[in-house]
């Protein structure tokens, strides 16, 4: 499958380790869709070879020597025109930072081709899509889950609850711990969406079926499944408002 040009992706591998440079163009030499034009082994002369070269797609280690992965993100993201970035990295720790810099996809190392061509997929999909949306909300979280990363979109969530510093995204009927703290989640969810109604729960707007006054000024959160949820005293007046009371 070919962009919309007809074009393969000029696409840009760096790492800091010879054998993975190796075993990642080898990769990508059996993927139609890609064009390798260079390779760096480090940050600094990764961003050097992006101005010269100018690839659609950089295959990004996260850590290396001095510059590292993030740090090469961080200064494309400033860029209007900025290739699309996969992290590729054996560490799963770096996965909100990498999609707060608008990364693709985040594959873990040792590489798989498979995985490794849906980010392919990915970085196409997000090239031909001219509707795509620009919300400064977050749209998706990346969930460490076995020897990979899998994807939930944010409106997939129905409810989040703190577990120290992590949190715990409830989808369906399965749940995934993220580590996150609830706090800083909160500023990156559309409040027209979420809503936090104690300090430890975070809720999606549509699941809430009603409120509740259990008396002496307690009040609880009805939710669609019939569950009820305890309204933190500090978070009264806002789910309040959002009930129109």
């Amino acid at each position: 499958m070919a962009d919309e040009n007809g074009d393969k992706l000029k696409t840009l591998i760096v790492d800091d380790e010879p054998l993975a440079v190796e075993r990642m163009q080898v990769i990508c030499a059996k993927m139609e869709d890609l064009s390798v034009v260079g390779t760096a082994s480090d940050g600094a002369q990764a961003l050097r070879l992006i101005e010269a070269l100018g690839p659609d797609l950089i295959l990004l280690d996260m850590t290396m020597p001095e510059v590292d992965g993030l740090s090469v993100a961080r200064e494309l993201a400033g860029q209007d025109e900025r290739p699309a970035v996969v992290f590729v990295t054996a560490h799963d720790n770096y996965a909100v930072e990498a999609f707060d810099l608008d990364a693709v996809d985040y594959v873990l190392k040792p590489v798989k081709p498979e995985r490794l061509e849906r980010a392919i997929q990915r970085a196409l999909s997000r090239r031909t899509d001219t509707e795509r949306s620009e919300s400064k909300w977050l749209e998706e979280l990346w969930i460490p889950h076995r020897s990979e990363l899998i994807r939930i979109e944010t409106d997939e969530v129905s409810r989040i609850d703190a577990e120290r510093d992590y949190v715990r995204l409830h989808v369906g009927d399965r749940s995934y711990l993220l580590l996150q703290t609830i706090a800083g989640l909160e500023k990156r969810l559309d409040p027209a969406k979420f809503i936090r109604i104690h300090r430890s729960t975070i809720l999606k707007k549509e699941h809430i079926k009603g409120l509740r006054h259990d008396g002496l000024g307690v009040w609880s959160v009805e939710m669609d499944d019939g569950e009820a949820l305890r309204i933190g005293r500090t978070y009264l007046p806002k789910v309040k408002a959002m009930a129109g009371r």
